[in-house]
């Protein structure tokens, strides 16, 4: 059985107070999956989250005419898996083990039941998951900038700029 001091690590569960840790401790199931192991697949049903204790998961996306890109990594203290709060209720990307990984899983179904018995643990719940989701959706945005940058842009400095105006003449 999962502990309120367990969940206290996550930094990402500070906002939550002592009593609604214990809801949500009671809740939680310990999960371990190896390397490869596909977790998320985009568009599948979203019935749980995670809470990474170890290990590392890659958020992927698969991009027609070049596979599956890497949208983002996630590691020891990140929470996986906000789609089940949101319908309709499907996932928005995918994710892999990319090494083995421990985690704390939650059932959306049980967490939502939470929330409509208690709408002041369902409020912080929410806000903590809608405070990981604007962290993910920039780290998404900085990753999607970083791919689709054109080359020629990424020379801010002056000996860049000077290089690439010798071969335009």
């Amino acid at each position: 059985m999962i502990t309120v001091d367990e969940l206290s690590e996550f930094a990402r569960l500070a906002s939550l107070s002592p009593a609604e840790l214990a809801v949500l401790a009671a809740s939680g199931r310990e999960v371990s999956y190896p390397a490869g192991h596909r977790l998320i697949a985009e568009g599948q049903p979203a019935q749980q989250c995670w809470l990474i204790r170890r290990g590392r998961i890659v958020l992927d996306s698969p991009v027609p005419g070049r596979g599956d890109i890497v949208v983002q990594t996630l590691g020891s203290g990140d929470l996986l898996g906000w789609s089940w709060l949101v319908p309709p209720y499907r996932w928005h990307f995918g994710a892999v083990a990319a090494e083995a990984v421990e985690a704390i899983e939650f059932d959306a179904a049980a967490l939502t039941e939470l929330a409509e018995v208690d709408p002041k643990f369902g409020y912080a719940l929410t806000l903590m998951l809608f405070e990981a989701l604007l962290d993910r959706l920039q780290a998404t945005r900085a990753r999607l900038l970083d791919l689709y940058q054109n080359p020629a842009e990424s020379c801010v400095d002056y000996a860049c700029r000077i290089g690439a105006g010798r071969g335009a003449r």
